[in-house]
């Protein structure tokens, strides 16, 4: 019987080969979606650093936010991510939303970043 965290893994390592098939030297924005909150960051996989990083338990949100775990948090951490992602001059990336859905708190995330500026 395969478990549900085996079927998460399995999930995320297709998406991220799909995602390196396709990245065409673009960094990746990667997300990860816990219960009370949301975290994301800009990696550069070739240079192994992270450019830039956003989540809902950092101090410029966190008095701003109801709770870390909504649509509205997670579109506030797109946003900052975004501008951050800008400042570090990145333009182009591609969306890692790991083994979620494209649904939710990772859909408002994406499109907070988009709204910040990040083409995707």
């Amino acid at each position: 019987m395969v478990k549900p965290a085996d079927r998460f893994l399995r999930r995320r390592t297709r998406t991220r080969a799909a995602l390196s098939r396709r990245n065409h030297g673009r960094v990746r924005l990667s997300v990860f979606r816990s219960s009370k909150h949301i975290y994301a960051q800009v990696i550069d996989d070739d240079a192994g650093r992270t450019l830039a990083s956003a989540s809902s338990v950092d101090p410029q949100l966190r008095g701003d936010l109801k709770t870390g775990a909504d649509k509205a948090a997670a579109e506030a951490v797109g946003k900052l991510l975004g501008e951050r992602a800008k400042a570090a001059g990145v333009e182009k990336v591609v969306f890692d939303r790991g083994g979620y859905r494209y649904h939710g708190r990772v859909q408002a995330l994406a499109d907070g970043a988009r709204a910040a500026g990040l083409n995707f």
